[in-house]
């Protein structure tokens, strides 16, 4: 029996695996093809969405509404039958004239004017007749005219007296005009025009005759002041 060899058994449990090279390769294969299965799971998982499918909504912000501010704004002004909404005023032609804008019948306003003085039935040239000095045996006289018409115009003066004589009739700073002498009285034509608006005077010098003439006329109109 001595001498005879004993066989040595092969060892159990955890021995036998750290003693054995290919299960401990097994194992870490398994292990290796594990964890490679988590990995693909997880990038599954992070795939984009398939065609077609909407991406969740996100939350969107409430607005912020800033506080009202009390603005004043000026009501339109009212609109004038047949007067555009785009005019600024009144025509041109309409402020120019002194009257009020009437509408036409085509719906545009048209300018009323007011009647000048010479349509209201007033001489467009009118006179005021004064005497200017009085002296012993006559007196220096004064017909002052005025142009109340709308263009330039000449004159002629009449005077008629109860007796006297007429000195000379003149008219200061402007050309002379012409003087035709009569019985009673003379006649005085002007040698330059009056522009509208503008005044002149003929002064005359009468000896032995009355200080108030029996007429005095500028364009066969009455003279004022006698």
């Amino acid at each position: 029996m001595s001498g005879m060899r004993r066989v040595p058994r092969p060892p159990h449990g955890p021995v036998a695996i750290a003693t054995s090279p290919w299960i401990v390769v097994g194992a870490g294969v398994v292990v290796m093809v594990v964890l490679l299965i988590v990995a693909l799971g997880a990038y599954r998982g992070r795939s984009p969405a398939p065609d077609g499918a909407q991406p969740p909504a996100l939350p969107v912000p409430s607005a912020v509404v800033a506080p009202s501010v009390a603005t004043s704004v000026p009501s339109p002004a009212p609109v004038l039958p047949g007067i555009s909404g785009r005019a600024s005023g009144l025509p041109p032609s309409a402020a120019a004239g002194s009257g009020s804008p009437t509408v036409g019948p085509t719906g545009k306003p048209t300018a009323t004017r007011s009647p000048s003085r010479a349509a209201q039935g007033q001489p467009a040239m009118t006179g005021r007749y004064r005497v200017v000095q009085s002296f012993d045996g006559g007196f220096i006289g004064e017909v002052a005219m005025v142009n109340t018409s709308a263009r330039s115009r000449g004159w002629t003066v009449r005077l008629e007296f109860s007796g006297g004589r007429l000195v000379t009739a003149w008219v200061e700073g402007v050309p002379q005009g012409t003087v035709r002498q009569s019985d009673n009285g003379f006649t005085y034509v002007s040698g330059v025009e009056v522009s509208p608006g503008g005044s002149v005077s003929l002064r005359f010098h009468m000896e032995r005759a009355s200080h108030t003439p029996r007429e005095c006329t500028v364009d066969g109109a009455r003279c004022n002041g006698f």
